[in-house]
């Protein structure tokens, strides 16, 4: 018997009916799944957030992957941010765009990351809340809660859609990790249970139809730069969001028309690396140049 769906609607309206911020509910809905204490969940959050804040580190030193294909893009663009007076993304974006290249370019080194909510979209949740904690301050305790709001977020996407590439396409990996992003962006910096909605809600409709086309079957090219654009994405909807902008779509919609855009979506643009850019003269060469033959 399939399991009923999550709702991200339901829980906003609860908490707008509670009169508690989306991340209180959150944190109280896991201690009681999880029977804990609020303080336990948190400290294991902040012990993910610690595994994320090592990840960033090891991607900075410039790591090679494995296939060889990626590896010091993180380091370089953060050397270039460094020395611009003036830089076209700005300081938060700017530090954001940088640690999601370094968690992608150390989890294709193999390095250990946090799935948040996949391996090859690992770098958008510790970049955003890294640039958070820096440009404004916040501390390891409040970004273990909007750990929580994420988790929440993601539970509901894998719910009522996916979270894996092989079932959805990018959409569901970088396009999930996004909206988990954005949503806890929100609820970090005192928005609305409504707020966080429409946040995810405007991230995956910007994000919808999203392909996922590894070269060489490797989680290298295209993924680390997705989760630099995925980053991109979810700042612009959480600021949007904030700003008190809708989406008129319901939450929930959004999330439905994402899995039956999966569905419909050609097997050879789902991870099989038989599309899209996978497919490219450049990457097929790569490919057989990688394991001495073609896919």
């Amino acid at each position: 018997m399939a399991l009923a769906k999550l709702s991200l609607e339901e829980w906003i309206q609860a908490a707008a009916e509670q009169a508690v911020s989306f991340t209180d509910f959150c944190v109280d809905f896991q201690r009681r799944e999880l029977d804990l204490t609020a303080e336990e969940v948190l400290a294991r959050m902040e012990a993910m957030f610690a595994v994320m804040e090592e990840s960033i580190a090891v991607g900075l030193k410039g790591p090679r992957s494995k296939g060889g294909l990626v590896g010091g893009d993180g380091q370089k663009l953060q050397r270039y941010l460094a020395g611009k007076q003036q830089s076209m993304l700005g300081d938060f974006i700017g530090k954001a765009v940088v640690y999601s290249m370094a968690v992608g370019e150390a989890n294709a080194a193999m390095g250990r990351i946090v799935a948040a909510p996949t391996a090859g979209s690992s770098g958008v949740l510790p970049a955003v809340l890294f640039a958070l904690k820096e440009e404004y301050g916040v501390n390891s305790h409040d970004l273990a809660k909007a750990l929580v709001v994420a988790g929440a977020i993601g539970m509901v996407i894998a719910s009522r859609a996916s979270l894996a590439g092989a079932a959805g396409g990018c959409q569901a990996e970088c396009g999930s990790a996004g909206a988990m992003a954005a949503g806890a962006m929100v609820a970090l910096l005192g928005g609305t249970p409504a707020q966080v909605g429409n946040a995810v809600a405007i991230t995956i409709k910007n994000m919808l139809g999203l392909v996922c086309d590894p070269v060489a079957g490797l989680v290298e090219v295209p993924c680390v730069k997705r989760n630099a654009g995925a980053v991109a994405q979810a700042i612009v909807a959480a600021e949007m969001a904030l700003a008190g902008i809708e989406s008129v779509i319901p939450v929930d919609e959004v999330i439905d028309a994402m899995e039956s855009v999966g569905q419909s979506m050609h097997c050879s643009l789902k991870e099989t690396a038989q599309g899209g850019l996978a497919v490219t003269p450049t990457a097929l060469a790569l490919t057989e140049k990688i394991f001495g033959k073609k896919l």
